[in-house]
């Protein structure tokens, strides 16, 4: 890990030693990925505004999540089957985390379950999917204020499954089917191999043993587009928030009217992302839609950005634009499938460098002090 200089390397490196199959399942947007790529090419496009002759030498990155004390303005996002890139990957990825003092959000479709990620990290995050059964939404629900989860996150954009071209062609499920092609790829990664069959589970962790015929389960996308709930609505927001005291974060928003609707439902936070490209492709870039929504709400409710950050350089892009916070996905899951625990945590530990160099360059000395003014003008 002491020779990795970018989020780029530990992606190469997870690209070798982590099957295709689940490699791809982070890697790739539904359709034409057209979304997938507006992400960081939108970013990109903000160029930041060198300062000098500024007095830097107290440059200070900590400031505050839904209230919780963090050391850098930046999550980790929930992501589905962190445990197929490295074994126990959600358990590690906490760790590193918690080890960075940031947060870490699990998510519905992890490996490891939420009683074994509680069992040995301090209180984290919850994400959640709404599916047709509500009985398995509201265990899921009880189950995380059992954990002591400090948060849920609401996931709204999955209504529907947008369709990856990846998964299909390499038959993504879990565990992976037994195919020619699998069994090669597997065999050409032994490391990958004897953490997965070190690791406490083999299947989706949430679900084994709480969902009927979940134990047979065979396909990813299959189970999805036959529970995920295109009916969801607003008032299910409502139902949710009844049932969970404490602080909701809804994830997925794009767009003003939502934005306001978030504001109403009682959320202390609300995550401007298009689901990493992997939703609605043609959608806007999360960074394109981030100052209309701060500037219609971010009086009212508390914003995070999810969507292409790579770099401490795009943590300073989003924070300009009226976010208060970072959720990276790809960044951290490249570094786990990379090293493990140690992966993830030198992918927080090269973005928190990337934003203090670059606090450093444009004049800031804290990031609360990060504002529209360290952009170029278009």
């Amino acid at each position: 890990m002491t020779t990795v200089a970018c989020i780029e390397d530990l992606r190469q490196i997870a690209r070798r030693k982590v099957p295709r199959a689940f490699f791809d399942y982070v890697e790739s947007g539904s359709y034409a990925e057209e979304t997938l790529r507006a992400n960081r090419e939108d970013l990109q496009r903000l160029k930041l505004r060198q300062r000098v002759l500024v007095d830097v030498s107290q440059r200070d990155q900590s400031t505050s999540i839904i209230g919780e004390p963090a050391a850098l303005p930046l999550a980790l996002a929930p992501v589905g089957l962190c445990g197929m890139q490295h074994g126990d990957g959600e358990i590690l990825a906490c760790r590193a985390a918690q080890a960075a003092g940031i947060p870490f959000c699990l998510s519905t479709l992890s490996i490891c379950s939420i009683e074994d990620v509680a069992a040995v990290n301090r209180p984290f995050w919850f994400q959640l999917y709404v599916m047709k059964d509500r009985g398995v939404v509201r265990s899921l629900i009880e189950r995380a204020i059992a954990a002591k989860c400090s948060a849920l996150v609401l996931t709204i954009d999955l209504q529907v499954m947008g369709q990856r071209h990846a998964d299909i062609r390499n038959g993504l499920s879990v565990p992976p089917k037994i195919r020619l092609r699998n069994v090669i790829d597997v065999a050409t990664k032994p490391a990958w191999a004897l953490s997965i069959l070190r690791g406490r589970r083999k299947t989706f962790g949430n679900l084994e043993g709480h969902v009927p015929g979940m134990e047979n389960v065979s396909s990813l996308a299959s189970w999805i587009a036959g529970q995920f709930d295109a009916a969801l609505n607003w008032k299910d927001v409502d139902w949710i928030r009844s049932l969970w005291p404490g602080k909701l974060i809804i994830k997925g928003v794009l767009d003003v009217e939502d934005a306001r609707l978030a504001v109403k439902a009682g959320a202390a936070a609300l995550v401007v992302s298009n689901h990493g490209g992997r939703q609605l492709d043609g959608a806007p870039s999360s960074i394109s839609a981030l100052p209309k929504i701060a500037d219609a709400v971010g009086s009212e409710i508390e914003i995070m950005f999810d969507g292409g950050v790579r770099s401490g350089q795009d943590v300073m892009r989003a924070l300009a634009l009226g976010a208060r916070s970072c959720m990276i996905g790809r960044a951290y899951v490249y570094g786990l499938g990379a090293g493990g625990q140690r992966g993830v945590a030198r992918a927080i530990e090269i973005i928190a460098k990337e934003l203090d160099v670059t606090m450093a360059l444009t004049g800031i000395q804290s990031v609360k002090e990060i504002d529209q003014r360290v952009i170029v003008p278009a």
